[in-house]
């Protein structure tokens, strides 16, 4: 009989035997920072929807990336708060942009640190939509020529890896392209490749000050019913050229982190994105869950389903207690 020979609790006893035969690891080297970075100086505007969270000028910027090194955060990415937008998107992909400054300057004072650029439209556009708006949707096609430009734009300035999220057919083949042709060759893709159309984006839309100003952006993210589709998605981007593949959201997606682990021998990423980290923070500003215990446990659970790279907002958190 399994009983009482197999006692599974004997290896729970202790903190040091739980630890000792702990399956699934966190480290703060496999966590990236997200950024919100804005005009000005001396500016750090809290988002209200995200406490801890900031829109930030350069120089805060740069301060926050020191202390991402500091506590051995594997990066961070960049989403840009340009000071003006218009329907072509001109802020995305010009040499002096938010993003192309910011990048510059982090280089410049913490070489080492891999830097990431969101490679999309949505927060440059004045509709708010991700790419070239023709007869009240989004042009696929013409859109791709944006991406490229900027992608290329924030290699320049010194991007480690471009990453990006608009959900447009063919990015992928259109921005490897680019890059090859000026000089890029070595820079890496990560692909937003299955991103959903999903609920859980709703504070970073106040912080990214992004939200679409018509419709929605269903026909181009992805059916969160789909998980077929989401596979061929990150099949195509891969053939297309991408070094590395996200799901977006994390955690009402574990399903889909394993199905790719599973399926795909390249580096996997998973975004916890605004909604998965607002609905922790006000559970736990109202005293209905441990903040750093649900912290902790909804990142195990992202690395546990495959992950080995997460983007969230509790890096900062999580590695100070790691």
């Amino acid at each position: 009989m399994a009983f009482p020979v197999h006692r599974m609790r004997r290896l729970r006893a202790t903190e040091s035997l739980r630890s000792l035969v702990r399956e699934t690891h966190l480290a703060p080297s496999q966590f990236v920072l997200p950024l919100f970075v804005c005009t000005g100086d001396g500016v750090r505007r809290e988002i209200g929807a995200m406490p801890g969270n900031y829109q930030l000028s350069i120089d805060e910027l740069v301060k926050e990336c020191a202390e991402a090194v500091s506590l051995g955060i594997g990066g961070v990415i960049l989403f840009g708060i340009p000071e003006s937008k218009d329907e072509q998107a001109s802020g995305a992909y010009a040499a002096g942009g938010i993003v192309q400054r910011a990048v510059a300057a982090i280089k410049r004072e913490t070489p080492k640190l891999v830097v990431i650029t969101d490679v999309c439209n949505c927060e440059y556009t004045s509709h708010g939509h991700c790419g070239k708006v023709v007869d009240g949707d989004v042009d696929n096609d013409a859109t791709l020529e944006w991406l490229a430009a900027s992608a290329v734009s924030h290699a320049r300035a010194g991007a480690d890896i471009v990453a990006p999220s608009d959900m447009m057919d063919g990015r992928v083949a259109a921005i490897r392209r680019a890059l090859d042709q000026n000089g890029f060759p070595n820079t890496p893709i990560l692909s937003y490749a299955a991103k959903f159309a999903s609920v859980f984006y709703g504070p970073f839309r106040e912080a990214a000050e992004s939200a679409p100003q018509f419709g929605d952006r269903r026909s181009y993210q992805m059916d969160p019913a789909n998980a077929r589709e989401a596979m061929r998605e990150i099949e195509l981007d891969l053939e297309e050229g991408a070094d590395m593949v996200m799901i977006k959201p994390a955690m009402p997606y574990l399903d889909l982190i394993r199905m790719a682990r599973d399926r795909f021998d390249v580096p996997l990423a998973a975004y916890q994105v605004s909604g998965e980290f607002s609905m922790i923070a006000a559970a736990a500003r109202n005293g209905w869950l441990d903040r750093e215990r649900a912290m902790l446990e909804s990142l195990t659970s992202i690395r546990r389903a495959g992950a080995g790279v997460i983007l969230t907002y509790f890096a900062k958190d999580a590695a100070r207690l790691l």
